[in-house]
């Protein structure tokens, strides 16, 4: 039976320690994936979000470009932390690659001029939903997944590997696999300090 969506949304958390081993089928986690992009809300039913699935040999080679990214800006001699990080992604089952269309984007900044300057604002909104959306599935499925950005690293190497379109633009990166280790505690600052309730 699948969680009830308070539980889901509670037990969502962030894992590095993930492996290769399959949880469920492929087909599965692309239904994931459609269910999500189909369903998530967005500005105008703009529908800009973008998403690739990496699977087996393109899953690696998409930490083995971050890797080699990283080395060219990270000293060598503390380079060690660096590459454990990105090794743990890569040891993972899977990627999920967000972008947004700036096509869909500029076209409606044409079309509704006044609310020209919230419609990349809102794309984002978008795109963190859609990521929550695939997120909190995936962990659902039993996943454990975390969510990092190495865009503007990457975002080059990454469209010519895999013949992505110029105008998509990429906005994080969502590595998942079988959980190995948990999660630590979490810490909650007090919700009286975050939430105002007016009656």
């Amino acid at each position: 039976m699948k969680k009830e969506f308070y539980t889901a949304v509670a037990d969502r958390r962030t894992f590095y320690g993930i492996s290769k081993q399959p949880v469920v089928s492929d087909d599965i986690i692309k239904g994931v994936i459609e269910h999500a992009v189909k369903n998530t809300p967005t500005a105008f039913n703009s529908q800009s979000a973008r998403v690739v699935l990496l699977l087996e040999k393109h899953h690696d080679k998409l930490w083995d470009i971050t890797k080699e990214a990283l080395r060219k800006i990270v000293p060598a001699d503390k380079f060690g932390p660096t590459e454990d990080k990105i090794n743990s992604f890569r040891n993972g089952y899977g990627t999920v690659l967000f972008f947004e269309d700036n096509n869909v984007i500029e076209s409606l900044q044409k079309q509704f001029v006044t609310y020209k300057d919230n419609f990349p604002i809102w794309s984002q909104q978008s795109s963190g939903m859609h990521q929550f959306v695939i997120w909190t599935s995936l962990e659902i499925e039993g996943f454990g997944v975390s969510l990092q950005h190495y865009n503007e690293l990457i975002e080059s190497e990454v469209k010519k590997e895999w013949n992505i379109p110029t105008n998509w633009k990429l906005i994080a990166q969502m590595p998942f696999g079988k959980p190995i280790a948990q999660p630590g505690d979490k810490q909650f600052q007090p919700l009286e300090e975050r939430i105002k309730v007016f009656k």
